[in-house]
């Protein structure tokens, strides 16, 4: 029998045979994500849901888009591409539990030069595991090979969220008063921002590589680098329940310093407390190895702390407790004080907590 002669798309750079070889590979992972209100599988052009409005008298739906920036790096250096859709999804999930939304359903957008099969199931491994963790569903996304515009091995990442919330019950920083404590709730470690810079040290300035060890962190530079992104949706959505939470901050790019303000009504300042909770090691080596100024680094990177919660005084230690039952491990690391017009909006002693 005749060879079927080879598409001239495949010739260019593009299997469509393999794409839907890669569908087929994730379907049970997918699927296994699904929760009641998804009426589609896989594969059509839409995925659709049903939010259940009976539950709700005023919903308000929430969304949020990101990526994971240059930790993708990482992971490709390392070879291990399970668990940085771990991050793709919290990047997402934690943006929009700050508003006191629940995540209904995720997408993912994955982008690579010449598909390979088992890197991409891998990557779909993590982002499914971030969706059950956020009780989540990924019920669609977009896989693209483009030729030319990676190199072997590299590939793009891209998440999308949409969650839905009482309006009643949002949270947006309005009610923040002065006299309310601030609890911050500890990160896992860099998570997926300033990864450009803890790059630059360790593997340009110090010449490191993915399996160094260094004895001052514990494990692997990559090891270290590549601990998934915290998902504090469920603590925090069960917290709710039970409190008042007057606002919520995810700590990502531009840190505390440019993260809190977002939500701090006029005339308040969030002062946090020198040595209410314990740098992790990964934020001390860049520090002081990086030269990177204590200032920098809390404008940089979380430090630590992954969320902060805006809480009564009277309940900030039932938080505390309530949190670590839930398995988080969380600090009241400051409160909200007068502001005059001529201070900045978050006062920390950055030398002091270094």
């Amino acid at each position: 029998m005749e060879n079927k002669k080879k598409s001239r798309y495949a010739e260019a750079g593009v299997d469509i045979d393999r794409g839907n070889d890669f569908v087929k590979n994730i379907k049970p992972l997918v699927s296994a994500t699904f929760t009641r209100g998804v009426l589609t599988d896989i594969g059509g052009f839409g995925g659709l849901f049903a939010l259940g409005q009976d539950r709700f008298k005023d919903p308000v739906l929430v969304s949020s888009t990101d990526g994971v920036g240059t930790k993708l790096a990482v992971a490709q250096l390392c070879g291990k591409h399970d668990t940085i859709g771990i991050d793709l999804v919290a990047m997402c999930v934690n943006d929009v539990v700050v508003s006191g939304a629940k995540p209904l359903f995720f997408l993912d957008y994955f982008s690579i030069g010449k598909l390979d099969n088992d890197l991409a199931v891998d990557v779909v491994k993590g982002i499914a595991e971030g969706c059950r963790i956020s009780k989540c569903s990924l019920i669609g996304g977009e896989t693209a090979e483009m030729p030319g515009l990676y190199n072997e091995g590299e590939y793009d990442l891209a998440g999308f969220v949409v969650g839905i919330a009482e309006r009643d019950d949002i949270i947006d920083g309005t009610d923040i008063r002065v006299g309310h404590k601030i609890i911050g709730l500890a990160s896992s470690g860099v998570h997926s921002n300033g990864y450009s810079l803890a790059r630059k040290i360790f593997f340009e300035e110090h010449g490191f590589g993915v399996d160094t060890h260094l004895d001052e962190l514990g494990c692997t530079v990559g090891e270290e680098l590549l601990k998934p992104t915290r998902i504090y949706v469920e603590p925090l959505l069960n917290v709710i329940k039970n409190f008042k939470i007057h606002g919520l901050v995810h700590i990502t790019g531009g840190g505390f310093f440019d993260n809190i303000p977002r939500i701090l009504p006029p005339g308040c300042q969030a002062r946090i407390e020198s040595g209410s909770w314990a740098i992790p090691p990964v934020f001390n080596y860049m520090c002081t190895k990086g030269e990177v100024s204590p200032e920098e680094m809390f404008r940089t990177f979380n430090c630590g702390i992954g969320m902060v919660a805006f809480v009564d005084a009277d309940q900030a230690d039932d938080i505390c407790f309530q949190l670590a039952a839930l398995g988080e491990t969380s600090f009241v690391i400051g409160e909200v004080i007068a502001r005059k017009e001529d201070e900045p909006e978050v006062a920390i002693d950055c030398e002091a907590n270094f």
